[in-house]
Formats: structure tokens, C-alpha cells, sequence
């Protein structure tokens, strides 16, 4: 019996071809994507799709915040490596309030009174 180059890949084979170009656990995006009251169902492809588009999305990120780092000299991304990508790159720009510029307590607490004289010298 002779197998002609034409015949369909099995959905198992393309399955287990997927998972393994997947860094992200499925089963953890499944579990995000189930929080969300409008979804009830969540077909294989979308997962799959869900999962590889956050990979991408994440090392493009990733990418932005090295080739924008603040030291230069170092290989490693910081935190505030990321803070500043978010800050300084429009596309990333949505992620300002989850990646918020770190800030020592003093400082906030000296703005904050600042603030608030601003406030008082605003109601005179």
C-alpha cells in the first residue's frame, strides 16, 4: 500500500506540533480567558491563537524594553527597563497603570503633600 503525498495531516499530529511551539501553558491562558463572564466556550484553534498572540506580544515587549534599557552596559531587563518602554512607547502605552514607575515612599509622600498645598492655595 503506497501513501500519496496528499493525504490530510491527522488533528492529532497538528496538535502536538502546536503545543510544542507554545512557551505559555494553554491551560493557564484557558483559565484567563474562562474568568471573563462573556465567554463560555473556548474552541482548541482560538486557545492556540490566544496563547501564540501573548507570546508574541510579550517578546516584542521584551524586545522594546532591551533595545531601550537605561544601562546599556548590562545584559539583563529590569523592571523599570519595562516601566519606561511602557511610559515612552506609544503602542505599549496601555500598560502604564500595570507597569507604573517605581517611586521611594519619601518622594511620593513629599508630592502628595505638594498636592495638597496646591489644593489649599487653589481655594483661597
Amino acid at each position: 500500500m503506497k501513501m500519496s503525498q496528499n493525504t490530510p495531516v491527522k488533528d492529532d499530529d497538528q496538535t502536538s506540533t502546536n503545543k510544542k511551539s507554545l512557551s505559555l501553558p494553554t491551560s493557564r491562558v484557558r483559565l484567563i480567558m474562562k474568568s471573563s463572564p462573556d465567554v463560555s466556550c473556548i474552541n482548541h484553534d482560538a486557545l492556540f491563537l490566544t496563547t501564540k498572540a501573548t507570546e508574541l506580544f510579550v517578546q516584542h515587549l521584551a524586545v522594546s524594553s532591551y533595545t531601550n534599557r537605561a544601562e546599556k552596559e548590562t545584559k539583563s531587563l529590569s523592571y523599570s527597563d519595562l516601566a519606561n518602554s511602557a511610559e515612552e512607547n506609544d503602542t505599549f502605552q496601555f500598560l502604564t497603570d500595570i507597569l507604573p514607575k517605581k517611586i521611594l515612599a519619601g518622594d511620593y509622600l513629599k508630592s502628595l503633600e505638594q498636592l495638597q498645598e496646591d489644593d489649599d492655595d487653589a481655594d483661597f
